[in-house]
C-alpha cells in the first residue's frame, strides 16, 4: 500500500503544471455548469416545444415547434453579437443601465477568460440558454394566430431591447442588483418579463377566432405531458446551475425546486378535484410549471419548508389567476403564460423576501435589512420589470404591426399556421 501511494504521488508530479496554474478554475464547478447548460437548453428544445405543441390544435402544432426552434437559432446569433455584451459587459458611466458593447461579437471571451471559477465561454453559454427560453415562453400567448415573420422580428427586437437590459439590471451589476433585489434564477428576468409581455401581446393581437365560445382543447396531451416532464428535469439545471458552483447551495436549489414543483402540481390537482369532481392531467402539469416558475427567484435563498409553502401558494394563486384571465377578463392568453409564469414570477419574487429569513429556514437576510425592507425591494423589482417590459412590448408590437402586420388573416387562421406559414402538416394519418 505505501508503494502504491508513492507511485500515485510520482504520477501527479509528472502532470503538466498548467493543470494547477489557476487558483480560480474549478473542474467540479465547470462540470456542473456544463451539465446545467445542457439541461436548460433541454427545457426549450424539446421540453417547451413539446409542452406547447401538444396544447394547441392539430393544424398549428408544427408552427409552435418551429417557433421554439427558430427562436433558439435567432437568439443565439443576437446573443453572441450584442446581447451578451449588453447584459454582462462593462457599461462604464452607464453601468447602472446597460453593459455597453465592449464584449460585442464576444470580444475578450477567449479560451483563458474566466467568470468566477468557470470559463467565461461557459458562463456566456449558460446565460444564452436563459435568453433562449424567455422569448420562447411568450409564444404561448399568441399561439395559433401570429405571423411567423412578425414573431421572429418581435422576438429578436425584444431580446436585444427588453431582455438584455433587464438582465443587466438584475444580474449584470445594474441598478436593481445594487438595490439588493433577490432573483436567484429568473423570477423577474425570465418569468415576470415573459408573463407581462405575453399579456400585452395577447391583448393587442386579439382573441383566436371562436374564443371563448368554441372549445379549443389540447390536441395531444401525451405530447404535453412528455414536454412537461422534460421541463421538470431541465429546471434542475435552471435553478441549481444558477449557483454557478457545485456546492451545497446548488444542492439545496435543486431540492427546493423539486419540492415546489411537486406541491404546486398536487395543490392544483386537489383544487380541480374539489371544484369539478375529477382531477385533470392538464391541471397537474400546469400546476407543476406554476410551482417551478414561482420557486425560481427564491430557489437559492429558501429552505425545504419555505419551498413547500411557495409551491402551495403557486398552486392556489396561479390557478385563480388562470380562471380570472379567461373567464372574467376574457383575454385569450392561449397557453396561460401570464397567469402561470407572470403571476408565479411575481409571487415568487415577493415571497423570496419573506422565506429568506433564517427563522423560516432560509439563508438569512443581509445585515441591516428587515424582512419588510427586503419585501419592499422585491416589490420595486417587480414593478420595474412590469413597467419596462410591458411598455416596451407595446411599442415594439405597434411598430411591427404598422410595417408588416402581426396577425394572419381570418382564412389563414382557419386553415392553420402549419400549412399557411410552413406548407407542412404535423400529422399525415
Amino acid at each position: 500500500m505505501p508503494m502504491f501511494k508513492k507511485i500515485i504521488a510520482m504520477l501527479v508530479l509528472l502532470l503538466p503544471m498548467s493543470v494547477f496554474a489557476s487558483d480560480e478554475f474549478s473542474g467540479a464547478d465547470t462540470a456542473w455548469i456544463l451539465t446545467s447548460t445542457a439541461l436548460v437548453l433541454f427545457m426549450t428544445l424539446p421540453g417547451l416545444a413539446l409542452f406547447y405543441g401538444g396544447l394547441v390544435r392539430t393544424k398549428n402544432v408544427l408552427s409552435v415547434l418551429m417557433q421554439c426552434f427558430s427562436i433558439a437559432c435567432l437568439v443565439t446569433i443576437l446573443w453572441i453579437t450584442v446581447g451578451y455584451s449588453i447584459a454582462f459587459g462593462d457599461g462604464g458611466s452607464m453601468q447602472q443601465w446597460w453593459g455597453g458593447l465592449d464584449k460585442a461579437f464576444m470580444m475578450g471571451v477567449d479560451f483563458d477568460a474566466m467568470t468566477g471559477t468557470i470559463p467565461e465561454s461557459l458562463f456566456a453559454m449558460f446565460q444564452l440558454t436563459f435568453a433562449i427560453i424567455t422569448p420562447a415562453l411568450i409564444v404561448g400567448a399568441f399561439a395559433e394566430r401570429m405571423k411567423f415573420s412578425a414573431m421572429l422580428l418581435f422576438s429578436g427586437l425584444w431580446l436585444v431591447l427588453v431582455y438584455a437590459p433587464l438582465c443587466h439590471w438584475v444580474w449584470g451589476g445594474g441598478w436593481l442588483s445594487d438595490k439588493g433585489l433577490l432573483d436567484f434564477a429568473g423570477g423577474t428576468v425570465v418569468h415576470v418579463s415573459a408573463g407581462i409581455s405575453a399579456l400585452v401581446a395577447a391583448i393587442l393581437i386579439g382573441k383566436r377566432r371562436g374564443f371563448p365560445q368554441t372549445a379549443m382543447p389540447p390536441h395531444n396531451m401525451t405530447m404535453t405531458v412528455t414536454g412537461a416532464a422534460m421541463l421538470w428535469v431541465g429546471w434542475f439545471g435552471f435553478n441549481g446551475g444558477s449557483q454557478l458552483a457545485a456546492d451545497g447551495g446548488a444542492a439545496m436549489a435543486m431540492f427546493v425546486t423539486h419540492i415546489s414543483a411537486a406541491v404546486g402540481a398536487f395543490t392544483w390537482m386537489v383544487i380541480e378535484w374539489v371544484r369539478h369532481g375529477k382531477p385533470s392531467m392538464l391541471g397537474v402539469v400546469t400546476g407543476m410549471v406554476a410551482g417551478l416558475g414561482t420557486i425560481t427567484p427564491a430557489s437559492g435563498f429558501v429552505g425545504p419548508m419555505g419551498a413547500l409553502l411557495i409551491g402551495m401558494s403557486a398552486g392556489i394563486v396561479c390557478y385563480t389567476a388562470t380562471q380570472y384571465i379567461k373567464r372574467v377578463l376574457v383575454i385569450d392568453d392561449s397557453l396561460d403564460v401570464f397567469p402561470v409564469h407572470g403571476v408565479g414570477g411575481i409571487l415568487g419574487t415577493l415571497l423570496a423576501g419573506v422565506f429568506i429569513s433564517s427563522s423560516l429556514g432560509g439563508v438569512g437576510l443581509a445585515d441591516g435589512i428587515s424582512m419588510a425592507g427586503q419585501v419592499f425591494i422585491q416589490f420595486q423589482g417587480v414593478i420595474a420589470t412590469l413597467v419596462w417590459c410591458g411598455v416596451m412590448t407595446f411599442i415594439l408590437l405597434k411598430v411591427i404591426d404598422s410595417f408588416i402586420g402581426l396577425r394572419v388573416d381570418a382564412e389563414e387562421e382557419t386553415e392553420g399556421l402549419d400549412l399557411v406559414d410552413h406548407d407542412e402538416r404535423g400529422y399525415s394519418l
